[in-house]
């Protein structure tokens, strides 16, 4: 794939991350088709944005999940150039590793309003907020060792680094949203 269509297609999915993340989609478990994937075929690079976002908004929300999962596997693929031999057995532990972050991020849930929360309630928020941010850790350092058996310590950072960059556009995108309060889970 040559810089410029990595580009676009990098560009696709964080669009595609922004307006989930913007409009809220739920992370609820998918169970579209046995390989897990969108049924329909679209030509997301030759589309305007107003048509994408009119398909998106039609899909289900499992159909968006599964659609955004696509999107950064194949994104994280083509950024860590990963070979044809690898892609499936990546895919599969990669899934994985998003499905056990997501887990731990759903046991967080934040008071929305802290001036309202007792000392003690603050404390234990806190002291939770502790305890899920280190399991997150533990998960990733797990994931690590995983995923070398199947590619190289640079590809793990830059896989690492991709992320960060996603969730940054995600967090900037969902300040600028005026209807949506600005959360941030550990």
């Amino acid at each position: 794939m040559n810089h410029q269509k990595f580009k676009k297609m990098k560009k696709n999915v964080i669009l595609l991350a922004l307006f989930f993340a913007v409009t809220s989609v739920s992370g609820q478990q998918l169970g579209l088709n046995p390989s897990g994937t969108v049924q329909k075929e679209y030509d997301w690079k030759n589309m305007k944005p107003d048509q994408r976002k009119k398909i998106i908004n039609d899909m289900a929300p499992e159909e968006r999940m599964a659609l955004l999962k696509e999107f950064r596997e194949n994104m994280m693929i083509a950024e860590l150039n990963i070979s044809s031999e690898k892609q499936d057995e990546f895919k599969v532990l990669y899934s994985e590793y998003h499905d056990k972050q997501r887990e731990i991020k759903n046991k967080f849930q934040q008071a929305k309003e802290f001036d309202n929360l007792s000392d003690t309630e603050a404390k234990k928020q806190l002291s939770q907020s502790f305890e899920i941010g280190q399991q997150l850790l533990d998960v990733r350092k797990e994931y690590s060792e995983k995923f070398l058996k199947i590619i190289t310590p640079q590809q793990v950072l830059k896989l690492y680094d991709t992320e960060g960059a996603i969730r940054n556009k995600i967090m900037d995108m969902k300040g600028k949203d005026e209807n949506q309060p600005r959360k941030r889970k550990p």
